[in-house]
């Protein structure tokens, strides 16, 4: 039975108030992309990261040594799902991440191209949120999206590790599937997710108004950061209302509400639901950055739904090629940038679909290994994004070019130029051989 008290008590922990509208909610609320664009400009990007490193074993094309193209290449077992794409793809090996400094995880760091680590705020914004705020603006310019075991999701259903809108601003990823879609897709919801979406709203609105009232006696400084919590309500709630306006959209991509949301069997089922969120906000036109952190950009998680018992810390101890317990991980994933691939491409968008004016990125948020050097840190490309990014070929650099460098690479392909990202000269001296943006990438 759902009381005011459980829910109050899940609405708190479920990261509501600052913490939840910084990942939902912009400074300032956008209006809704239209998705019938026709400009052929770059629309939306999509990040996929899984944790304990991608090592180059499991993504370079067998026999390929230098730069050439992916015609006829043969992939390593890891990512062998991809192979009937390999026009459609870039394999990137070589870039470097030394200055990120990972151990477990290089958490803000492998978006932000900067000293990372576990405990360490983020020194400035990701790449992702960063782009979040050039392309077409949504209701939702920017969806972080964190799969985890099945307790960790229960237990914190919201996590911020991986992406950042400034210094010291992480922004949290939602983990637990039943309070994303009650979020986004409660107001056209059936049955118990309606009435609980009601409910919860009007306990929303409650808490706001009486937040509210509690700021009067506080200190100058206390009064500002709790001011922003309760902002924070106040900025969620405005997310409500405007969902609430764009039914019909909704409607047309809501994702099937299953037994997998309700009553997972294993964590894989929740990553399933997950995904399938993230893709229905981006058909809709809810977002147009979506970030996915498999691991929750930490050092844990688990596979069991795979047949995986190890997890994630383990993991990142054993060797990745040749590992059947890593191919199994791996082609979950390229499983899942085929179902993103194929989704966008079944949605017609200007004079071709979705997915034409799309780019998603593959890495880890690790490098290649635990415990890594970050030497060379691996990237899968899939799209062309609008026809900026060449495609079907393997980019093999020599390690004097940071991650940096790409998400420069990037920009420039979304039409925001930028010679360095989240890096002045100085460390550029020591830290990149050139200047600009990857231009064997760009078309």
């Amino acid at each position: 039975m759902i009381t005011r008290r459980t829910m109050l008590k899940d609405v708190m922990s479920s990261g509501a108030g600052a913490a939840l509208a910084s990942s939902f909610v912009p400074s300032t609320l956008g209006a809704v992309a239209n998705t019938s664009d026709t400009t052929g400009n770059p629309r939306r990007v999509i990040f996929f990261l899984q944790n304990n490193g991608f090592h180059t074993a499991a993504c370079i094309p067998k026999g390929m040594k230098k730069s050439g193209s992916l015609f006829g290449a043969k992939l390593p077992e890891s990512i062998k799902p991809l192979e009937p794409y390999l026009d459609k793809i870039n394999i990137i090996n070589g870039l470097h991440g030394r200055h990120v400094s990972p151990t477990h995880s290089a958490y803000f760091g492998a978006l932000g191209g900067y000293n990372g680590g576990e405990l360490r705020a983020p020194s400035a914004e990701t790449i992702d949120h960063t782009i979040s705020k050039v392309l077409p603006q949504t209701i939702l310019p920017h969806l972080c999206i964190g799969m985890g075991s099945l307790s960790g999701m229960e237990r914190q259903p919201s996590v911020a590790a991986l992406s950042a809108s400034g210094a010291g601003k992480p922004l949290y990823m939602h983990c637990n599937p039943n309070h994303l879609y009650q979020t986004l897709f409660g107001s056209i919801a059936d049955g118990d997710v309606k009435k609980e979406y009601e409910a919860r709203s009007q306990i929303l609105k409650e808490v706001e108004s009486i937040a509210a009232k509690g700021k009067a006696r506080l200190s100058e400084s206390d009064s500002a950061l709790y001011g922003s919590y309760v902002n924070g309500f106040k900025d969620i709630n405005n997310l409500r209302e405007k969902l609430s306006g764009y039914s019909e959209t909704l409607k047309q991509f809501q994702p099937e509400y299953t037994e997998k949301l309700l009553s997972p069997q294993f964590e894989t089922d929740w990553h399933d639901s997950l995904l399938d969120i993230g893709i229905a906000a981006l058909k809709s036109g809810l977002t147009n950055t979506l970030t996915i952190a498999s691991g929750r950009a930490g050092v844990w998680g688990s596979w069991e739904g795979l047949g995986v018992e190890t997890t994630g810390h383990f993991l990142g101890h054993m060797g990745q090629e040749g590992n059947p317990i890593w191919h199994k991980i791996r082609n979950y994933n390229c499983r899942m940038l085929i179902k993103l691939m194929e989704s966008l491409e079944s949605v017609p968008e200007g004079d071709g679909t979705m997915m034409d004016n799309t780019l998603i990125v593959y890495t880890s948020g690790n490098a290649d290994k635990q415990h890594t050097t970050a030497s060379t840190w691996p990237f899968i490309l899939l799209g062309n994004c609008s026809g900026r990014i060449k495609t079907g070929n393997f980019l093999q650099f020599d390690g004097t070019r940071p991650i940096n460098a790409l998400y420069s690479t990037i920009l420039h392909a979304i039409g925001a130029p930028c010679d360095r990202y989240n890096m002045d000269e100085v460390n550029a001296r020591n830290l990149d051989s050139d200047s600009g943006p990857l231009e064997q990438l760009l078309a």
